[in-house]
């Protein structure tokens, strides 16, 4: 399969004919080999009796995924990925904000030799105090954060290669960072405009609590990517720094009790002092034992520590 869209589905009963129909007008004149992946993530209007509809419409491109119950957008696009065959994987939200037709321009970029091409909703017709403004300060902070700088990482409409979406699995609400990820392990990331439209039936499922959560996934994004593999870099740092003002503060007590007489005991400094070396002797201990977890995580999986984009002069396994 050369490519596969794949659509987390959520109540949008309203919006899936139009889609399918939109989908098949974008993708019909490729000349690639397609799938969709349509995976309803607990729907409760009538979203899955319309996508078994679509299935038995068209079984050679429809595929559909039926949770149990709702768990989110990110398990939705992880269960699509899991589920699809192609080489090239395409993301799409099914409220028709995003038009199926900016796919085939996505590609096209993609031939250009990128691993990763986003889009950027560059004209949105949302609500701009609850909407527009709170995603533009989250896009701000996580390039700046991650140093993968993105206009707009919360649009959905995305195509990877397939091996750029390797070497990670997605957790809780972390499908916003996909980009992140994929420059992690050496994805090769660019962003092309594409149009933005008013939603036509339905409402939004996001509001500005969405915005909290951005910043709260975005310490464990920062921690994945830059402690990960080495974490006694972060604990045993920390470490060093309060073992260093313990020190520091110890100093100033002692300095103090030579030239002014005043008792070092009975000053709360002393308690700050003593509580700060506890600290950092726990924070070092910690990172210890976070090392010895990662080489446990790494070496009983087998989970390699680089990635391998191409192997030039070797002989194959038959030569």
């Amino acid at each position: 399969m050369d490519l596969s869209v794949v659509i987390p589905i959520f109540d949008e009963q309203e919006n899936l004919p139009l889609l399918f129909d939109g989908l098949h007008a974008a993708l019909d004149p490729l000349t690639l080999s397609w799938e969709l992946v349509l995976v309803d993530d607990g729907s409760r209007d009538g979203s899955l009796e319309v996508l078994k509809s679509l299935a038995g419409q068209d079984p050679e491109h429809v595929r559909v995924v039926a949770f149990r119950r709702n768990f989110g957008q990110t398990a939705a696009i992880a269960a699509g990925i899991d589920h699809s065959s192609g080489e090239i994987v395409v993301l799409l939200d099914a409220d028709l904000q995003n038009d199926p037709a900016d796919i085939p321009l996505l590609l096209a970029k993609l031939d250009e030799g990128y691993d990763l091409v986003s889009g950027w909703r560059k004209d949105r017709h949302d609500a701009w105090l609850t909407r527009t403004l709170p995603s533009n300060a989250a896009n701000w902070l996580i390039s700046t954060v991650t140093g993968v700088h993105l206009h707009d990482y919360g649009c959905t409409l995305k195509a990877y290669r397939r091996d750029a979406l390797s070497g990670f699995r997605l957790y809780g609400e972390m499908h916003r960072f996909i980009p992140v990820f994929a420059h992690s392990v050496g994805a090769r990331i660019t962003e092309l405009p594409v149009r933005h439209q008013p939603r036509k039936y339905g409402k939004g499922k996001y509001g500005l609590e969405r915005t909290v959560k951005v910043v709260l996934d975005l310490f464990t994004v920062k921690f994945l990517l830059d402690y990960a593999n080495k974490p006694i870099y972060l604990f045993g740092g920390t470490g060093l720094i309060l073992i260093g003002l313990s020190f520091v503060t110890f100093l100033l007590l002692l300095i103090r009790r030579v030239w002014i007489g005043t008792e070092v005991l009975p000053s709360p400094f002393f308690i700050i002092s003593v509580m700060f070396a506890i600290l950092g002797f726990q924070s070092i201990l910690m990172g210890l034992i976070a090392e010895m977890s990662v080489r446990t995580y790494h070496e009983s999986q087998e989970k390699p520590t680089y990635r391998v984009r191409e192997v030039i002069g070797f002989p194959g396994p038959t030569e």
